[in-house]
């Protein structure tokens, strides 16, 4: 099992936990900059939270 592959085992079925660390993440470099860097804060969060639904997979298709 490659890295990626760990990577994505991880994360499988922690996506909310993990978008929500870093919506934390982000308020609190916010709160310390006093919003200086709002802009890049944001755009790093899409970033990471992007990168966290590609290795979580797509979304199985419902059982029937």
């Amino acid at each position: 099992m490659g890295f990626v592959d760990k990577i994505k085992e991880a994360v499988a079925g922690h996506e909310d936990q993990i978008e929500g660390a870093i919506e934390q993440v982000g308020d609190f470099v916010d709160s310390k900059t006093d919003g200086k860097y709002a802009a890049k804060v944001d755009q790093a969060q899409e970033f990471l939270k992007d990168q966290t639904r590609k290795a979580a997979g797509p979304p199985e298709p419902p059982q029937s």
